[in-house]
């Protein structure tokens, strides 16, 4: 019996962990949605968060292939790596999830939800983040930020009508806050430690790893407030991540076609983009 609600304690953790990702990946999607009109930006499983940072996916392997991996002045970074090993057979079995069981669902799911109902969906989902931004800004003592993040909360989760909607930019200019606590890790001092991929969720670091483990704790989804059952908060991440990936189909593809190695441009692209993220 008491094996049994440890193991139960230990999914709950997880799936937290794993919702406060699927909320964030929802938030960024809705923030691609506003700087463009056609598809949002890519941050899917092993595929490089922060190519939302410029005005497509083009502009971003442009950037990435002149930029990353190499310093001021101009020489190529080796990045400490000492899981090349575990991180490259993590990477490839994320790539078949993503291509055998995650891309077919997010279509199918697609073909059933219009796109319109999709993005309010990220909304309501970006919403739901709102604690991680909120401490995020204050731990990093960015207090306009986390005001902002505070009135769009209360704005977007009464008039948006639980945040499907977004008055609070649209009504009172008030801009989504993209900071979680990895970031705040990063400005307090703590470097990346070495790249981590993990299973499903993509991409990370051990710095951000360990962020993760109390972002999942900040969801107000979380079991352990007893505001739902681990069933209801499971298939409300599985929801929120297929809805992301639905928002974002062909462009893992077109990141693996352009790379010559898909593992290491991903690992360096997130790297650089975590850094420029935590020095703004």
């Amino acid at each position: 019996m008491r094996n049994g609600s440890a193991a139960r304690a230990a999914l709950v953790s997880c799936l937290a962990v794993i919702l406060a990702v699927g909320a964030d990946a929802a938030l960024a999607a809705e923030a691609g949605k506003r700087r463009k009109s056609s598809a949002p930006p890519m941050s899917t499983p092993a595929v490089p968060a922060g190519a939302e940072e410029s005005g497509g996916p083009d502009a971003d392997f442009e950037q990435f292939e002149g930029e990353f991996g190499k310093d001021k002045e101009g020489e190529t970074k080796k990045v400490f790596d000492p899981l090349r090993g575990y991180n490259r057979a993590m990477f490839h079995f994320n790539d078949k999830f993503y291509l055998w069981v995650a891309k077919p669902m997010a279509t199918f799911y697609g073909w059933i939800i219009p796109e319109p109902g999709r993005v309010a969906l990220a909304r309501a989902y970006m919403n739901l983040a709102f604690p991680v931004r909120f401490v995020g800004s204050g731990l990093q003592a960015k207090w306009a930020g986390a005001g902002a993040e505070f009135g769009r909360f209360l704005v977007n989760s009464t008039l948006g009508l639980g945040g499907f909607f977004d008055p609070a930019e649209a009504w009172f200019g008030w801009e989504l806050v993209d900071e979680d606590i990895g970031q705040a890790f990063g400005r307090w001092g703590i470097g990346p430690g070495f790249p981590v991929v993990l299973p499903i969720l993509g991409q990370s670091n051990l710095r951000d790893g360990v962020a993760l483990a109390g972002q999942g704790y900040l969801s107000p989804l979380n079991p352990v407030y007893n505001l739902v059952e681990w069933d209801v908060y499971l298939a409300a991440t599985a929801g929120g991540h297929f809805n992301y990936i639905s928002l974002h189909l062909g462009e893992y593809e077109k990141v693996k076609k352009d790379a010559l190695d898909p593992y290491t441009f991903i690992r360096d692209a997130h790297l650089q983009n975590r850094e420029k993220r935590i020095k703004e």
